[in-house]
């Protein structure tokens, strides 16, 4: 799909339209490279002043599988009777109100799992996530705070995060049940809590383990590892859900 972009981009330049430029193949400042001028994925991931790892950069996701499946590598999730008579209905109507189709947001899980660009930011006191896909951003706060004493479900839910030596553990509550955990339809109900852990290994790679323990939709805690990869000498693209023809076509079973 980027490339599609790239190429569109390079028509409307030839054609002395004002496109703008997407920064596609602009070098990235500051990263280690190798003789020929290619990152080096293989560095050592690098650090902030204070000596923590930095996950700043652009990164995605190894593989779609996890999006289409969080369980695709055959973990037993353990639905509960009503859980897997939800999912049940989902898969047999081909993912016929899956919220992304009708223009709403992904949400934390299935944006961890998306393979289209994210950059992280990090900064003292918080991280923030944006999104190419549906042009969105997630924030998780790593000063100290606490969750809200008042709050609203959210697309998102509310994120805090801390530092477990080099291994960035975020926890979130209070997501909108309307979201689904993946493209699949796996669902969760208003207990769910997420736990995710972020290791930047090298300087190109990093691991997410992601953990869903939601009480009353499964019956235990369980977790899925996605790698990632870092996505260097670009930017992310203007990627809105718009005009939107799905609905129209999404008959089901």
């Amino acid at each position: 799909m980027r490339n599609v972009i790239a190429s569109a981009t390079l028509v409307l330049a030839l054609t002395g339209l004002p496109a703008v430029a997407q920064w596609i193949d602009y070098p990235t400042a500051g990263i280690p490279r190798t003789k020929d001028g290619k990152a080096n994925l293989s560095a050592p991931a690098p650090k902030t002043s204070d000596g923590r790892p930095d996950l700043s950069g652009i990164w995605k996701a190894s593989s779609g599988k996890y999006l289409a499946d969080l369980a695709a590598d055959g973990i037993d999730v353990g639905m509960l009777p009503w859980a897997a008579k939800v999912f049940q209905e989902r898969q047999e109507n081909f993912g016929l109100d899956r919220p992304s189709g009708r223009c709403l947001p992904h949400s934390v899980t299935d944006f961890d799992a998306h393979p289209m660009p994210k950059k992280f930011v990090q900064t003292p006191g918080l991280f923030v996530m944006l999104f190419e896909s549906y042009h969105s951003y997630r924030q998780i706060f790593t000063d100290g705070r606490p969750f809200p004493k008042e709050h609203d479900a959210a697309w998102f839910g509310y994120s805090v995060g801390k530092w477990e030596g080099d291994t960035l553990v975020v926890r979130t509550i209070d997501l909108n049940t309307k979201t689904w955990l993946d493209d699949g339809g796996h669902p969760h109900s208003e207990a769910l809590q997420l736990i995710e852990r972020f290791r930047r290994r090298d300087f190109g790679h990093m691991d997410l383990e992601l953990t869903i323990d939601d009480s009353k939709t499964y019956a235990k805690p369980w977790s899925v590892h996605i790698p990632y990869e870092y996505v260097p000498d670009t930017e992310l693209l203007d990627w809105v859900c718009e005009n939107n023809k799905d609905p129209e076509h999404l008959v089901g079973k």
